[in-house]
Order: C-alpha cells, then structure tokens, then sequence
C-alpha cells in the first residue's frame, strides 16, 4: 500500500511539473511576444518621430531659399527719392517687388546687370524679374533704360511691353501721359513695343505717342513729353491692340543718356 501510494504520489508530481513547465513555457513565449510588439510600436514611433523631425528641419531650412525674393539691382545714385516707404540711399540692393519713387525736383539711377534704369522726378516705378531678367513697371512719370542686349531689360506700362529690339546697345525713353497714354522714344537703338500679340518696331531716332485703347479719341498734342513736333494720322495695323501717332524726331534725352550711349551698359 505504502509504495503504491508513493507511485502514485510521484506519479501526479511528475504531471504537474510537466502542466506547469508547459504553462511557463507558453507564458514566457507570449510574453516576448508582447516584448516584441512593443518593441515594434516604439521603434515606429521612434522611427516616425525622426523622420518627422528631420522633414521639419528640412523645410525650415529650404522655405527661406524658395521664398527668397530675386536680388535684381544696386542703387548708383539717388536724390530726392524714396525706396519703398524709407529713403533711397547708394548702394540699396534692388530685389523683385521692391518700389522706387521720386520727387518734383528727384532722381534715381538703378544698376542691373546688363542695363541701367533712370527714374526722373515725380515718378514711380516697381521692379520684377521677367525670364530670369531684370524688368519695371512704370506707374507715372518719366524713364529711361540703356541695355547692352535685347533680354537685359523690360519696362511695362500698363498692358504695354517696351524693350530692346536687338543685341545692340540701346536706350529708350517712355513717359506715362495717363493710364492709356503713353510716348516711347529710342536714342540709341531699335526699341519693341508690345501688347498681347501686337508687335511694333520703333527704329532708332524715332518718337511715338501710344494709345493703348484703340477706341479713345485721338489725343490731343502732346503735354510736356520733350519731343520736337507730332502729328500725322495714328499708324494702325490689322488686328491693333493699340495705336500710334508719330511724333518728330528725338533729340538728346539727357546727360545722363549720352553718358551711357558712349559706354557699355555692363560696365562695372
């Protein structure tokens, strides 16, 4: 009876070391498991939180180069005129969007790249890139540019688009007479006039005052635009965004304009 009962005894002990053995095993097998997938889920986070970091640091860095306006020109001589809303001064760089305006009796001569732009008094204009080149946009007053090729510079007036006609060294003129007149001259060189698809030529010497609506009346004479004579019939072509009166033969702009006539725009 006695080893009858310890068989039996050892028996149910080796059962239960075996249950319990089985039911570490799986507990220690679902436990790393666990590990496992937390493991998992904090290395993707880790993971998600470095990559997000690093994006950010990316964009904080590059969004000032993107954003970033376009350097376009110096300022070379200023009097009486204004840069934005401050003072003009020598030496101001010129970026994309920036304004310059001038007084009755003021001036200011921008240098950019290959061409030189004048503001006479009272006038007003704002720079802006066009094709990787320098352009303006003249909102009243008078301007003159000298270029040493046809893409160094383009001024526009309203929905007009005046630039050099050729690699030539070139200098133009154009006063705004109101929001849709305007004289274009050319001192040295041939000057484009475009609107939309209508392209003109205005051969060198050459004055001509520009309506930009073709159904206005014809204007009357010029108003202290600094040219010899007009008149004649307006010259329009088929399909005209605008037209134009002849109006004499230009003399010297100013001194400034002879000065630059004489030596190339690029000159440092």
């Amino acid at each position: 009876m006695t080893r009858l009962r310890v068989a039996r005894l050892t028996g149910t002990s080796s059962n239960d070391h075996c249950t319990v053995t089985s039911r570490i095993d799986r507990l220690a097998v679902a436990s790393r498991i666990r590990s496992f997938a937390v493991a998992s889920h904090n290395d993707c986070i880790t993971i998600s939180k470095s990559f997000l970091a690093l994006l950010v640091s990316f964009s904080l860095l590059t969004t000032p180069l993107w954003a970033a306006p376009s350097w376009l020109g110096t300022i070379v001589y200023a009097d009486h005129a204004r840069f934005g809303t401050g003072q003009a001064s020598v030496g101001a760089t010129i970026f994309s969007g920036d304004r310059l305006s001038t007084d009755q009796s003021g001036s200011v001569q921008v240098r950019a790249g290959s061409a030189r732009f004048l503001l006479f008094g009272a006038s007003s204009a704002t720079f802006s890139q066009e094709d990787a080149s320098p352009a303006a946009t003249l909102a009243f007053g008078t301007a003159t540019f000298s270029t040493a090729n046809s893409k160094a510079f383009a001024l526009h007036v309203a929905s007009a688009v005046i630039r050099p006609n050729s690699d030539r060294p070139t200098i133009g003129q154009v006063t705004v007479l109101n929001p849709k007149e305007l004289i274009v001259k050319s001192t040295r060189g041939s000057l484009s006039i475009a609107v939309e698809d209508d392209v003109r030529e205005i051969p060198e010497g050459a004055a001509y005052r520009v309506v930009l609506d073709p159904d206005a009346a014809e204007p009357q004479g010029p108003r202290g635009a600094g040219t010899k004579g007009y008149g004649g019939p307006p010259i329009k072509a088929a399909r005209s965004r605008f037209i134009w009166y002849a109006v004499g033969v230009v003399g010297v702009i100013t001194v400034w304009a002879v000065h630059e006539a004489l030596e190339s725009p690029d000159r440092p």
